[in-house]
């Protein structure tokens, strides 16, 4: 798939669902990321970092047309940090928003940078079960085989079917090493442990093509164990 650069915003990608924090910026002129592994430290980091890429840009936010926030599945607080961040860069100048898979952006980063054509992506839930997902590369983009779920380590499968590699991507499979051997096809990515930003821009493009992009007010975060994450909130039993 091919994207016209001329034709695209200046898109601003945020992710905290996992322990990384990472934000990247992307114009028709280059393209800045930063991440870090700072898991109880991401509305501290989190917008220093977009500070440092528009100054790396020579840009303000004025002048970015659209954000992409990782939507999860993930921690639930990362995902309360991602959304509420977006929410208050966004609504000051009615910036358009777009979601992205947290399993996707490894799934891409996968593709982009490794060449993997078949993706599993597994993140750790904790409480016995992980957040997992397939997908396979078309036109070099990362498109879903096995939609993202919440479930059992065992209930994992593989839904390709051809003999070529399929590369593990996430915490998933280091918590669950068995995983690995289910499978001979398998093969671990060390190298994609966590979603990154860097990865969601080019998923941003192609949503924002495809006329995806909603006004914040229309902002989704996506827990999967939503009872869970109710629970979780003061008052709630």
């Amino acid at each position: 798939m091919s994207f016209n650069a001329s034709s695209m915003p200046v898109i601003l990608a945020l992710d905290t669902c996992t322990e990384n924090c990472s934000a990247a910026l992307k114009t028709a002129n280059g393209q800045w990321h930063e991440r870090v592994d700072a898991p109880r430290e991401h509305s501290q980091r989190l917008l220093p970092m977009v500070q440092g890429l528009l100054q790396q840009a020579q840009l303000s936010m004025a002048d970015v047309g659209l954000i992409a926030y990782g939507r999860g599945p993930g921690s639930f607080t990362g995902i309360r940090i991602c959304t509420s961040m977006t929410q208050g860069l966004a609504l000051a100048r009615e910036i358009p928003v777009i979601g992205i898979s947290t399993l996707a952006a490894m799934a891409q980063q996968a593709i982009s940078e490794h060449g993997a054509e078949q993706v599993l992506c597994a993140i750790d839930a904790r409480m016995g079960e992980i957040y997992w997902a397939a997908f396979q590369a078309v036109d070099g983009m990362a498109v879903e085989v096995a939609p993202e779920q919440v479930a059992a380590p065992e209930a994992l499968t593989v839904p390709f079917e051809n003999a070529k590699p399929i590369y593990c991507c996430g915490t998933g499979f280091e918590t669950y090493a068995d995983l690995l051997h289910i499978n001979p096809q398998l093969t671990l990515l060390d190298a994609v442990k966590y979603p990154d930003a860097n990865a969601m821009l080019a998923l941003a493009e192609r949503g924002y093509l495809a006329g995806e992009a909603t006004s914040v007010d229309d902002l989704k975060p996506v827990y999967l164990r939503d009872t869970v994450a109710w629970k979780k909130l003061p008052g709630r039993e």
